[in-house]
């Protein structure tokens, strides 16, 4: 509950003055390529199976562009058979070092990576798992992002939800907590079975060519040497990602990036990664959510046209305009039509497709 209150007043706080993205649509994203051979999960990434597929980019400001660029360097790869869907990071850091050993303790406390899945991009019922250094875990599941709480809702992040059957391992190029010597970073290696989503995702298992919302995290902490031994400063970590979000806030998963499973790579016959109409329309969709916030927020009631939100022409190319906006008993709703399907967005932020 500490956590749950902490994370409502800072999402409160972070969109107090105006709920509109600071970045432009534009994710991150990455082919992930099917595997016949389990890979073996020890943290050292040595699997012929990795060395055949590419590095994600190296990771930037959670904010992007609009901060400088990490100092160390981060890199994930993404493969996948019929039981899990693997990762492997590499995490360059000179001085290694992490203090939590109990599981599900606030592990961004100390330096970590953090994986998050929404597998339907419908921004709720999503996955979230950091490990440190010690490969100590949290891994929970957010029935929506913090800032879509309701005022009746005392739990959004599930603390006791367990990924039943993960497989994860740190290797460590170099020693812990001795800051007597430099280190040359740390990797991990992670398997997420498919049948723990079950839970929340109705199409659990990929199928070829789907894209999911994916995005990782590290959060970095300075610190000092005192008596010996690494001291956390009181100065705000860093928070470094695959995908920006324009906030230091990894909690908007319609800013993650997206992730292709294809079939076993082919040296022969190169994949490419598909135009997502269906991504685009959700994010266009979803500027009416933004806005109707903002409108709230001035007025006290929600806008009834898109005219009053001055969202008359579309945010982005090639979508289908205008929207049909819907008061409702607990709030609105909006409802787009493109390629004969509807896709609707509601007060929540939640979004689907019928």
């Amino acid at each position: 509950m500490h956590r749950l209150l902490l994370s409502l007043v800072f999402a409160t706080t972070l969109f107090a003055q105006d709920f509109l993205p600071k970045i432009e649509y534009n994710p991150k994203k990455y082919i992930a390529h099917r595997i016949d051979q389990p890979i073996i999960i020890d943290g050292k990434l040595d699997d012929s199976q990795w060395s055949n597929v590419d590095w994600t980019d190296n990771f930037v400001d959670i904010e992007g562009s609009l901060k400088p660029k990490p100092f160390f360097n981060t890199k994930v790869k993404m493969l996948w058979d019929s039981t899990y869907f693997y990762f492997g990071a590499q995490l360059e850091e000179p001085h290694i070092w992490a203090t939590l050993t109990q599981r599900d303790a606030v592990i961004y406390k100390d330096n970590d990576f953090e994986i998050f899945l929404d597998p339907d991009g419908d921004t709720h019922n999503y996955y979230e798992l950091e490990i440190n250094a010690l490969g100590t875990e949290w891994d929970l599941l957010l029935l929506k992002p913090y800032h879509d709480v309701d005022n009746w809702q005392t739990t959004v992040a599930i603390d006791s939800w367990d990924i039943i059957g993960l497989k994860s391992k740190v290797f460590l190029d170099g020693t812990i907590n001795d800051p007597s010597d430099t280190d040359i970073g740390w990797s991990i290696e992670v398997a997420i079975p498919w049948q723990v989503l079950e839970e929340t995702t109705a199409n659990f298992h990929p199928e070829i060519g789907e894209q999911w919302k994916v995005n990782f995290s590290r959060v970095h902490w300075n610190r000092d040497v005192v008596n010996g031994k690494y001291v956390k400063t009181n100065e705000r970590e860093y928070n470094w990602v695959w995908s920006p979000q324009g906030h230091i806030y990894m909690h908007i998963p319609e800013l993650w990036g997206l992730v292709q499973f294809e079939d076993i790579k082919d040296s022969l016959n190169s994949v490419v990664f598909k135009e997502n109409n269906i991504d685009k329309t959700k994010w266009a969709l979803r500027q009416v959510y933004y806005h109707q916030r903002n409108y709230n927020e001035k007025n006290g009631f929600y806008a009834k046209s898109l005219e009053e939100l001055d969202l008359a022409t579309s945010p982005l190319s090639n979508v289908p305009w205008p929207p049909k906006i819907h008061i409702t008993f607990s709030g609105w709703e909006a409802s787009l039509v493109s390629n004969e399907k509807t896709y609707y967005i509601r007060k929540d932020g939640l979004v689907w497709i019928e």
